[in-house]
């Protein structure tokens, strides 16, 4: 008797499908639903918008390093939850570090955890180009001594001192001013500089006089700075230009070359800028 009728679907064809006597009809194509698509778009605008906060967060550790996750969350507007997941993120992979520090005048107590950026994560912003500089240099010292060296660390920041001169001379004689302005000349070129200006006393908490006030200018990111680690006279000759620039006596308090989270430098501002220094 014939049975192909009832002969069962191809188990070698998982495609196949029943129909008339002796055919093979090919597997509907399935097209996903609008609501799988839908699905899909979202879970990748939540990853874009993961990467953004993180990018945040990141640049904000930058900046204002040593930072605590809650000043972090209110610079930024997120939750300490938010924030905190982003800092463990980037403190695994490398891009920042924590600092357990005790806050000047808080008595004994567990220190506080603040981060700060790490040197992998100051490569992040571009430094690779710098090991065919540190070779060039090293060359020019080998042929014409540190004297030579020096010069050439001279002529570039002579360069940023005329860059800078005119916005910073535009902002007058107040030297708070002046390191405002200076500042903002660091940011256009990429120093992430901030100023906190100190008019209280860390500890007594009670207002400093006139003649010890003064800004911490600092410096989150240092396009030179394993090139001035191996060479500090690069430090030395932009110290020399904050100096020019604001007409007072600075003192670098740390640097980035150094192993410092930033570079720090202190500015005396209980005195208006010297119109003729010598």
């Amino acid at each position: 008797m014939d049975t192909s009728t009832n002969r069962p679907v191809d188990s070698l064809n998982p495609g196949a499908q029943q129909g008339a006597p002796g055919s093979v009809v090919p597997a509907q194509r399935e097209v996903p639903s609008r609501a799988a698509s839908s699905r899909a778009a979202t879970r990748g605008s939540l990853v874009e918008s993961e990467d953004r906060t993180r990018d945040k967060v990141r640049a904000a550790v930058l900046e204002h390093g040593p930072i605590s996750a809650a000043e972090l969350g209110k610079l930024l507007g997120y939750t300490p939850a938010a924030v905190r997941r982003h800092l463990d993120q980037l403190e695994r992979g490398g891009v920042i570090e924590v600092k357990r520090m005790v806050k000047a005048g808080a008595g004994a107590g567990r220190p506080a955890r603040r981060y700060v950026i790490s040197s992998q994560g100051q490569q992040h912003w571009g430094d690779d180009y710098l090991d065919i500089a540190s070779k060039a240099l090293h060359e020019l010292a080998a042929l014409g001594g540190e004297q030579a060296v020096e010069a050439f660390a001279e002529r570039r920041f002579a360069g940023m001192a005329e860059r800078y001169a005119d916005e910073v001379n535009a902002a007058g004689p107040d030297v708070e001013a002046r390191a405002m302005a200076l500042v903002a000349a660091l940011n256009r070129d990429g120093f992430v500089a901030n100023a906190n200006v100190l008019r209280i006393h860390p500890v007594s908490k009670k207002p400093l006089p006139p003649q010890l006030t003064a800004i911490q200018l600092c410096q989150g990111h240092c396009p030179i700075q394993n090139l001035a680690a191996e060479f500090p006279v690069f430090c030395d000759k932009e110290t020399e230009v904050f100096e020019r620039l604001l007409g007072v006596d600075v003192r670098r308090l740390s640097t980035l070359a150094n192993g410092g989270h930033v570079c720090t430098t202190h500015i005396p501002t209980g005195r208006n800028h010297q119109q003729e220094r010598p």
